[in-house]
């Protein structure tokens, strides 16, 4: 079996991309990233990320089987084709299609002709954004496959207004989305029926391992692609869903008009809007993901690198050390006034105060900093609290490293000052 090619060695700090692509290591790695936002209470937009980018690499390979099968995009989804030609897709490296190509009669593809039928109104101002973006599918490997180079934001969203909870296809607090063999091997610890856990509690489950491939014995259908679809919109962006991520207004999706159990049908009154929304399915939530990534790109993701980059310890961990080092400091100067207004002699041994000092000092200093030296010099850094994880990342052991020679600096002066003071002070028996 071959074996993965190891993280590349850099002298940096990773990009978010990076950690997403699972190309960094601990404590700076996907997973530990993973616990930083579920400790804040934010792990549902990572989700969201890594859900929808499992949805993307589904459609590549959906669309990587037709053309194995010599079928081409045309033929078997016309009504995705012309939506790839005029609005464009972020599948045109696997479909080879391309925005505002002629068709085969010589004239241009008309944007405007596809906003037809199915009664949605689009906004001008995003249509005229979207056609000047530039869609490619670079760096798209695995299951939290990297983020396409690309910066400009596909603008699009099914803006038809909200539906009545009590005739909406989702009820809200359940999902009726089928699990196909294909979409069970990408989920393999999703619930079909609840999105909540035995008892009404919410589902702590961890990251799910890496899926570089799409396992599967099947061709991937559209059927395939429309529960995938199904299971996001009900799990992060229908109203009231318990996993539900902010959006903006103008990404916001307010219904899903499609069922994964039955394909529009031509003889149906809906089915070109069906047939139109259809066609939306693979660049669905490319926009949502985006906007997702810069969300994290300049929030968490900075404080995530400040907490494991510069730091070692979790918060409760460090509220545990600030507890230690004050009742520790507490010890000290008890002892330490005990031995003076005792008039304790000879003097050198209350050279015996330096052990709670050192206790209380490497304490509070650690909790000020948040790393604990020990911990650093044994190559360990906490993930959860008092559960730790191996520091393999070349550049963040190296900062560590720096920051934990100055803490241990820092507690060895300060106890020595503090020895040195409570050692030669006069006794004064009282």
């Amino acid at each position: 079996m071959a074996q993965r090619n190891p993280p590349m060695v850099r002298n940096r700090l990773p990009a978010l991309a990076e950690v997403l692509r699972r190309s960094t290591r601990p404590p700076v790695d996907l997973y530990c990233y993973y616990l930083f936002l579920q400790r804040e209470g934010s792990e549902d937009t990572l989700d969201f990320w890594l859900d929808v980018q499992q949805h993307e690499n589904l459609c590549r390979a959906y669309f990587k089987d037709l053309r194995k099968s010599g079928r081409s995009v045309r033929e078997d989804w016309p009504r995705y084709h012309e939506y790839a030609r005029t609005r464009g897709s972020i599948y045109g490296g696997v479909t080879g299609i391309k925005r505002g190509e002629f068709s085969e009669d010589g004239d241009e593809w008309d944007g405007e002709r596809y906003a037809r039928g199915g009664g949605e109104e689009y906004s001008e101002k995003y249509d005229k954004e979207a056609a000047q973006g530039r869609f490619d599918d670079n760096m798209h490997g695995g299951a939290g496959g990297g983020l396409a180079a690309e910066r400009d934001e596909q603008r699009y969203a099914m803006r038809t207004p909200s539906p009545n909870p009590d005739t909406h296809p989702h009820q809200r607090g359940s999902s009726v989305y089928p699990l196909s063999p294909t979409l069970k091997a990408l989920y393999p610890h999703d619930q079909e029926h609840s999105p909540t856990a035995a008892g009404g509690k919410r589902s702590s489950t961890p990251l799910p391992a890496a899926q570089p491939y799409i396992q599967r014995d099947t061709a991937i259908s559209r059927t395939d692609l429309l529960a995938s679809a199904e299971r996001i919109y009900s799990r992060y962006l229908m109203p009231g869903a318990d996993k539900e991520v902010y959006l903006p207004p103008t990404l916001r999706i307010h219904e899903f008009p499609l069922s994964s159990s039955t394909l529009p049908a031509v003889s149906h009154p809906d089915y070109d809007r069906e047939a139109d929304a259809q066609a939306r399915v693979p660049d669905m939530f490319h926009a949502q993901k985006e906007y997702v990534y810069r969300a994290m790109e300049m929030d968490t993701f900075p404080r995530f690198l400040r907490a494991k980059a510069f730091g070692n310890l979790t918060p409760i961990s460090a509220l545990v050390r600030l507890g230690v080092g004050l009742l520790a400091l507490w010890v000290a100067l008890a002892t330490a006034f005990a031995f003076i207004f005792l008039d304790y002699k000879p003097k050198i041994k209350r050279l015996w105060i330096i052990l709670p000092f050192t206790v209380a000092i490497i304490n509070l200093v650690a909790h000020s900093y948040d790393l604990d030296p020990l911990l650093v010099f044994m190559g360990l850094s906490e993930t959860t609290p008092f559960r730790t994880i191996g520091i393999r990342e070349p550049y963040v052991r190296k900062l560590l490293f720096g920051r934990a020679l100055w803490v241990t600096f820092l507690t060895a002066v300060i106890v020595a000052v503090l020895t040195v003071i409570f050692t030669v002070i006069p006794g004064h028996r009282l």
